[in-house]
């Protein structure tokens, strides 16, 4: 996509965060906005901030309410004559070892993490085929690509999303339509330094990103050649070592987390 000026991008988990940096970035290129989260009011205030409403659609919904979202989809290309991009961004994390969170939190996680995206993105296809420049992305993250003790659930369901859309863009490889997934380590939001203390200390141990970082990593992921991209790319790098060789994974996780423990000392003197 050379340009998004006057496309139409949708995107969940809007109101906060990564979503809503998100937005504004796209905002920021001349895209429609299609801003989907739980809230009503944050999307409201977002919608505020940034500006000329003409150009923004705000649907209060959650997203694992499939029925819905087929109504999204018809309003956003009633209102603005396309549908182009959908960002998959919307996410939940019970943190903790399995038998400390609950079944309904798995369950949470499962239908919030992967199985959500997995219906939009199939819903938003008829859509996205009538475009010309047609892109899905999902947010994964880097325990999508290494298996993280504490959060056995959440990375399970980032696994499988960063398989689907890895299938999803071999099987529609000839549709036109862009499949990519992105895959943060720590990033500096709520989702994360609000519950600091629950968050492993092997999560701390790699580089903390910012959401405008891995906002302005999608919008470069809608039109350029790669399907998969870690953030950072060492970490990448160091989460498929850990995969392919769990005894590595095993050997340097002390360091890891040792690593991971200082930085989250450091990061709760600065909240004092």
């Amino acid at each position: 996509m050379n340009s998004l000026k006057n496309s139409t991008v949708i995107i969940t988990g809007a109101s906060l965060g990564v979503g809503a940096a998100t937005a504004r970035a796209f905002f920021a290129r001349g895209a429609n906005l299609v801003l989907i989260a739980r809230g009503r009011a944050g999307l409201e205030a977002l919608a505020e901030g940034l500006g000329d409403p003409d150009r923004i659609a705000i649907e209060a919904q959650d997203v694992t309410d499939t029925s819905a979202f087929a109504g999204v989809l018809e309003r956003a290309e009633g209102r603005f004559g396309r549908v182009d991009v959908l960002i998959n961004n919307a996410g939940f994390h019970a943190r903790g070892p399995v038998e400390s969170v609950t079944a309904d939190e798995i369950g949470r996680m499962i239908d919030v993490n992967l199985k959500a995206p997995m219906q939009l993105t199939r819903l938003s296809l008829p859509y996205l085929r009538r475009s010309a420049s047609p892109a899905v992305i999902q947010v994964a993250s880097l325990a999508g690509r290494t298996p993280v003790p504490g959060s056995a659930s959440y990375s399970a369901s980032k696994f499988g999303l960063r398989a689907f859309s890895l299938a999803l863009a071999e099987e529609m490889r000839d549709s036109g339509i862009k499949f990519a997934c992105v895959s943060p380590g720590p990033i500096d939001t709520g989702f994360i330094m609000d519950d600091i203390d629950a968050v492993s200390d092997l999560t701390f141990s790699q580089p903390i990103v910012t959401a405008e970082e891995v906002a302005e990593e999608i919008v470069k992921l809608v039109s350029d050649d790669r399907r998969d991209a870690p953030m950072p790319r060492l970490s990448g790098v160091l989460t498929t070592l850990t995969y392919l060789f769990p005894g590595l994974g095993r050997a340097v996780r002390p360091a890891l987390e040792r690593k991971g423990r200082r930085t989250k000392a450091r990061l709760k003197r600065q909240q004092k």
